[in-house]
């Protein structure tokens, strides 16, 4: 297999998209145009004619080129047309030129890199199969969401699909939002502009929930790639938190888009507390690596650490 570093002016973006569309392990981050609205810059490793790809996703900061992990891509890393081996996944991390010298990126649950030469931290994603009935998926409920379901219809919850993007964002924003403060507005303009491609593409729909008295208390994007349907964002007011809205909203989707070869990816999550609300829906576990690297000189490395050190103190003022 032969790769080649091409920068981004000279990738072959159809050529490049037609390699995702038909790879064994295609996901919708990993389009040309998703990464052109998501990323600062990319560059790319292709080997064979853009049989196997692998998105470079990279910031400079103080001279420093680095590979990073952008905001609403979960899993990138090598696709590939034909199968993909631990030793072409080897040749690919390889291939990383050295002038990206620190990385934090995610690969995909595919890539199987070699955890002794490389640092990896395997990440928790959760799918639910969605091609069963609902009654049978319904039947994989936990007790806390059928309480959660049984609680919102009691209030009166009713879900629309016809939420914009931006009641969502700016639900968000008004409550957990408050408390990330590494999304800036530019990314929030970034993920709006996302949202509204993927709605004029067909590729995905905003789910809304909503009190008995009209409030809108809930929403979530659902977005639509190689049979998955990603819970790419959401957003619970306090209403939602106190009434099971989520919960409502949720099955609602499940209600909506069972029976039919689709997949449920609830993107996430490390956190304990999520990842069991995404169990309770009957969802498996999948682990996906998260590669590390650093190529920094010591007196670089020293820096950093007094950087993100300032940082915490900083945050926690």
């Amino acid at each position: 297999m032969t790769i080649k570093y091409i920068p981004a002016h000279q990738i072959d973006k159809p050529a490049w998209d037609n390699c995702i569309r038909s790879a064994v392990n295609g996901n919708i981050y990993a389009f040309s145009w998703y990464l052109d609205l998501m990323c600062d810059s990319w560059d790319a490793l292709v080997a064979d004619e853009y049989s196997a790809v692998f998105p470079l996703t990279f910031r400079q900061k103080a001279g420093v080129t680095y590979l990073y992990q952008p905001f609403f891509t979960q899993q990138l890393g090598i696709f590939s047309i034909n199968h993909l081996t631990p030793e072409s996944v080897e040749q690919f991390l390889q291939a990383i030129p050295e002038k990206f010298r620190f990385a934090e990126i995610n690969l995909n649950t595919f890539n199987k890199p070699d955890a002794v030469r490389w640092r990896i931290i395997q990440s928790i994603n959760h799918e639910l199969d969605l091609i069963e009935p609902y009654e049978q998926i319904s039947r994989g409920y936990s007790e806390n969401i059928r309480r959660n379901i049984s609680k919102a219809a009691k209030n009166g919850i009713t879900i629309s699909t016809n939420v914009k993007p931006e009641e969502i964002i700016t639900l968000f924003r008004s409550n957990k939002g408050l408390n990330i403060s590494h999304l800036g507005e530019y990314d929030y303009r970034r993920l709006l502009r996302l949202i509204y491609q993927c709605l004029h593409d067909h590729k995905a729909i905003c789910y809304g929930a909503y009190t008995s008295n009209n409030t809108f208390c809930a929403g979530a994007v659902f977005v639509f790639s190689h049979r998955k349907a990603i819970f790419l964002f959401s957003a619970t007011g306090a209403e939602a938190r106190t009434t099971g809205a989520m919960s409502f909203l949720i099955d609602r989707f499940i209600q909506d888009s069972s029976g039919n070869h689709l997949t449920l990816d609830f993107e996430g999550s490390n956190d304990s507390n999520l990842a069991r609300f995404y169990r309770g829906f009957g969802a498996k576990v999948i682990t996906y690596p998260s590669l590390r690297f650093n190529r920094l000189p010591l007196h670089l490395n020293m820096m950093m650490k007094i950087v993100k050190m300032l940082r915490k103190i900083y945050l926690k003022k």
